[in-house]
C-alpha cells in the first residue's frame, strides 16, 4: 500500500528519478526550490539566508481553547489591531460548562476581542475551525498559522502551519515565524481507492508507514501523481489534515481542475491557481502509496500509527488486542487497565460507540457515503449508538437537502452541530472499558473524555466513516465497508452545494475594521498571565517528573477535556500539569516555586544554600526551578498550555532526547523553559528529586554556546558531571530564554516593528 523511499529523488517529465541516476541535473539545494512548497515558502519568506526562512502567514486562526490567552499576550505586549485576517472559532468549548458561565465568557470575550482589534468571530456550531479556514481564508499559493496542530489545508493549494499561541502573538505584532528551511517529500499518489475505502484509511496507512521511525518529521508532504486526479476535494483534505499524525511540518498538494471547481462552488474563483512542481524538483525522500491496494484500515489505542486492516483484526483479535492492550497498559502506568478482549464476543470484535466528526470526518462526502451504507438500515436497540457532527452549518445544510441527514437519522443515528468536543475527549465520552471507531483526528489516551485518575478508562479505534457505518448496520460488529452491499452515490449526489449564507448572517467580519474605544467583555475566569521570572546568570532546576515512554503526548502534559473549562485561567489550569502521567509534578513543583519565590525576596533558602555549596553556586545569581525530563515529549496538540502551565508552576527546562514536534519546542522557549537535549547515546541516570546546575547557562545561550556543561546533584548528596545541549536557537530564542518568556521580551522592548 505504502512504500517509503528514503534516497533523495527528482521528479522528471512526470517519472521519478533516484538522485544516483539522474545525470546533468542541479545540486539538491538549487533543484528544491523547484518544489511548489519552496515556490509557497519563498514567497512569503522576509529572511535573506536560504537556509533560515523568516515567514509572514496570509491568515490566522485560533479556536476557543487557545484564542483568549493569545490575545492576553499579545495585548500585554502591546497589541494594538489585527494586521492580518484572524478568525476566532468557537468550537472546542461550545457545551454548558459544569463550571458555569466561563466557556460563554470566554465566546463573549472573542466577540469583544474581534471589534476591538478588528478580527473575524465565528460563533458556537458555526464550524469547527479548519472547516471554517477551507471555506473562508485558504487560497492557492497561500499560508496560514494555526494555533491548532491539525491546521492542514494543502489539498486546497494552501499551506497551513499549526503553533502554539506564542507563534501567533509573533504574528500578530508583525513579526515572523522563524524556522530552518525543512527537507521536502514527495507522497506520489497512484491508482484509484476502491468502493468503501475511504480517506481515513488511506491516511491511516500512510501515518503507520511514516511516523514510528520519524522518516517526515518537521519536513514538508508534497502530494502529487497520476492518483490525484482519481480524488475528490474532500478525499483529499481527508488525507491531509491526519498529515498532522506523521509529525511532518506542514503540506501542499498540485492542484487542477477539482479544486478550481471547489473555490468556484464556495464562491471564491479568484483564490484558485494551478500549482504543480516544476520539471527537474528534487525531493528529500519519497513516499509512494498505491490507492488502489489500500484496504479498509483501523488505528488502536493510542495512537494513529498503531494501524491494522480490519480484516487482520477480524482474523486475529486476540493476539492484536492482547498486543494492543499490554502496551497500552504500560503507558498508563498501572493506575487503570484497558481491557480490549472483553470486546471479543463469539469471536467478533463488537463496537459500542461510532462517532464521524471534526475536521477529518465531518465533511460532506464522508456523511453522504456512510448514508447510503445505512440507507434502510439500523444500528439497533443494543450497546452500539452513533453520532455525527458535520463539520460547518453550510455542510449540514447541505446534508439535509440532499437527504443524507434523513437516511442517517432513519437507521437510529444522531445528528449533532458542528463540535470538535468528540476529538478531544469533550462530547460522546464512552462508557467505561468500552470501544468506539471513531473518524476523527486522535485516539491518544484520555481524548475519549474517561479519568484514569478515578478508575474510568475507555478506548478509541480510528476508522474511516465508510466503516464505520458498515459496523453501525451489523450492529457494532466490526465491519470493513468493502464487505458490505451497498448503492454508492452518484457524482451528483456527491457534489457539495455550498451555501455560505449562514456565515454572512451569524459572524463577525471586522477585519480592517478595529475599534479601538471598544472594551474588551472578561468574565471571571479570565486571569492576566502571572509573574514570569527572569534567567538569572546561572540556572539551578529540579527534576520533578521523569518519564521513560518513548513518547509523552501534549494530552499527558496537560490533559485535554474537562481541563480545558481552565484555558482563560493560567494559574487554574496549571493544576492540571502532569496529572494523568504524574500526579505529584505539581506539589513538586509548587515547592520548588515556593524556593525561587523566597530567593527573589532576597533570602537564598536553606535547601538551595546547601545544593549550591555542593557545586560552588551563588544563589544570589541561580534562578531556581522545576524540570521534566521525558525521552521524547510533546507529540500531538499544539495547545501551548503544555508548556505555559510547566512555567505558571515554576519550571525553567526540560531536558529529553528529542522533542517530538518543533511546535512543542517553540512553546517551551516562548514560556522561557529552556529546551534543552541529551547528546545522542548519552545516559539520563537521574530520578525525581534530583538537582541539575548549569552555572553561565544565561551567557551560554546569549552566545550561541550548544554544548552546556552542568551538574547534577544526586539525592544521596553525589554530584555528576553532565553536557546539556541547546541546539538551533534563533537570536529572537536567545534573547526570549534570557528575558523569561515572549511577554518579558516584548515588554523589554524586543521585537517590535
Amino acid at each position: 500500500m505504502v512504500e517509503v523511499i528514503k534516497e533523495g529523488a527528482y521528479l522528471l517529465d512526470g517519472q521519478i528519478v533516484p538522485a544516483g541516476q539522474a545525470q546533468g541535473q542541479p545540486l539538491p539545494d538549487e533543484a528544491r526550490e523547484r518544489t511548489i512548497a519552496y515556490s509557497i515558502l519563498r514567497s512569503h519568506n522576509r529572511g535573506t539566508d536560504p537556509k533560515k526562512l523568516r515567514l509572514k502567514f496570509d491568515a490566522l486562526i485560533s479556536h476557543d481553547i487557545t484564542f483568549v490567552g493569545i490575545i492576553q499576550t499579545a495585548k500585554a505586549s502591546g497589541l494594538k489591531e489585527f494586521p492580518l485576517p484572524y478568525a476566532m472559532t468557537n468550537c472546542h468549548n461550545s457545551l454548558c460548562a459544569v463550571g458555569g458561565t466561563i466557556n460563554e465568557d470566554d465566546h463573549a470575550f472573542g466577540l469583544s476581542a474581534a471589534r476591538k482589534y478588528g478580527g473575524i468571530y465565528v460563533p458556537a456550531n458555526q464550524a469547527v475551525i479548519h472547516q471554517y479556514a477551507r471555506e473562508r481564508l485558504a487560497g492557492c499559493g497561500k499560508m496560514i498559522l494555526g494555533s491548532d496542530s491539525h491546521t492542514r489545508y494543502g489539498a486546497y493549494g494552501c499551506m497551513g502551519v499549526g503553533e502554539g499561541g506564542g507563534e501567533l502573538v509573533k504574528q500578530l505584532l508583525e513579526n515572523t515565524y522563524d524556522v530552518a528551511a525543512p527537507e521536502v517529500v514527495l507522497v506520489w499518489l497512484e491508482g484509484r481507492p476502491r468502493r468503501g475505502v475511504g480517506p481515513q484509511d488511506v491516511a491511516i496507512a500512510l501515518v503507520a508507514a511514516t511516523f514510528p521511525k520519524g522518516d517526515v518529521k518537521n519536513k514538508v508532504l508534497e502530494f502529487a501523481g497520476p492518483g490525484v486526479r482519481e480524488l475528490s476535494c474532500d478525499y483529499r483534505i481527508g488525507i491531509d489534515v491526519m498529515t498532522t499524525e506523521t509529525s511532518c511540518l506542514t503540506s501542499i498538494w498540485e492542484t487542477d481542475e477539482t479544486v478550481r471547481r471547489y473555490y468556484e462552488n464556495i464562491g471564491r474563483p479568484e483564490d484558485f491557481r494551478e500549482l504543480k512542481p516544476r520539471n527537474g524538483a528534487y525531493y528529500d525522500s519519497v513516499v509512494r502509496v498505491d490507492l488502489s491496494r489500500v484496504e479498509c484500515m483501523i488505528a488502536l489505542p493510542f495512537h494513529p500509527s498503531i494501524a491494522y486492516t480490519v480484516h487482520e483484526l477480524q482474523a486475529e483479535p486476540e493476539r492484536i488486542f492482547a498486543e494492543a492492550e499490554d502496551a497500552c497498559n504500560r503507558q498508563l502506568g498501572g493506575r487503570v487497565k484497558l481491557d480490549l478482549r472483553r470486546n471479543i464476543v463469539d469471536g467478533k470484535v463488537t463496537c459500542e460507540q461510532g462517532v464521524i466528526v471534526g475536521c477529518s470526518g465531518g465533511m460532506y462526502e464522508n456523511i453522504v457515503e456512510a448514508a447510503h451504507i445505512l440507507d434502510g438500515q439500523s444500528i439497533g436497540n443494543g450497546f452500539f449508538d452513533m453520532s455525527v457532527y458535520p463539520s460547518s452549518t453550510p455542510i449540514s445544510l447541505a446534508v439535509t437537502r440532499c437527504g443524507a441527514a434523513e437516511k442517517l437519522m432513519e437507521a437510529g443515528c444522531v445528528m449533532k452541530p458542528a463540535f470538535c468536543g468528540p476529538c478531544f475527549g469533550a462530547g460522546d465520552t464512552p462508557a467505561n472499558n468500552a470501544l468506539s471507531i471513531r473518524h476523527a483526528t486522535r485516539n491518544f489516551a484520555n481524548r475519549e473524555g474517561s479519568k484514569p485518575g478515578n478508575g474510568q478508562i475507555s478506548a478509541v479505534a480510528l476508522m474511516d466513516a465508510r466503516s464505520i457505518a458498515a459496523t453501525a448496520r451489523n450492529g457494532g460488529v466490526l465491519t470493513a465497508a468493502t464487505d458490505v452491499e451497498y448503492e454508492a452515490p452518484g457524482a451528483e449526489e456527491l457534489a457539495y452545494r455550498y451555501d455560505g449564507g449562514v456565515y454572512a448572517k451569524r459572524c463577525y467580519e471586522g477585519f480592517g475594521r478595529a475599534e479601538p474605544e471598544a472594551e474588551l467583555r472578561y468574565g471571571p475566569n479570565i486571569k492576566d498571565w502571572p509573574h514570569m521570572p527572569r534567567l538569572e546568570e546561572d540556572l539551578l532546576v529540579k527534576l520533578c517528573a521523569v518519564i521513560h515512554d518513548p513518547v509523552t503526548t501534549t494530552d499527558e502534559l496537560i490533559p485535554s477535556g474537562e481541563t480545558s473549562s481552565y484555558r482563560s485561567n493560567p494559574i487554574g489550569l496549571s493544576e492540571f500539569a502532569l496529572s494523568r502521567r504524574v500526579p505529584e509534578y505539581v506539589g513538586r513543583s509548587k515547592a520548588v516555586r515556593a524556593l525561587e519565590e523566597t530567593r527573589e525576596a532576597g533570602e537564598i533558602p536553606e535547601e538551595i544554600r546547601a545544593v549550591l555549596e555542593k557545586v560552588g553556586g551563588d544563589g544570589r545569581r541561580t534562578t531556581v526551578g522545576s524540570c521534566v525530563f521525558a525521552n521524547r515529549p510533546g507529540d500531538g496538540s499544539a495547545r501551548e498550555q503544555a508548556a505555559s502551565c510547566q512555567k505558571v508552576l515554576g519550571g525553567f527546562a526540560n531536558i529529553c532526547y528529542e522533542y517530538a514536534t518543533k511546535r512543542y519546542r517553540s512553546n517551551c522557549i516562548n514560556w522561557g523553559i529552556v529546551p534543552f537535549t541529551l547528546p545522542e547515546g548519552a545516559a539520563f541516570p537521574l530520578e525525581e528529586g534530583d538537582w541539575v546546575y548549569i552555572p553561565g547557562v544565561k551567557r551560554a545561550i546569549a552566545e550561541g554556546v550548544e554544548d552546556i556543561p552542568a551538574k547534577a546533584i544526586c539525592a544521596g548528596g553525589s554530584v555528576r558531571e553532565l553536557t546539556l545541549r541547546c541546539a538551533g536557537l534563533t537570536a529572537d530564542e536567545r534573547l526570549i530564554l534570557q528575558e523569561g518568556c515572549l511577554m518579558n521580551y516584548y515588554a523589554a522592548g524586543y521585537g517590535k516593528n
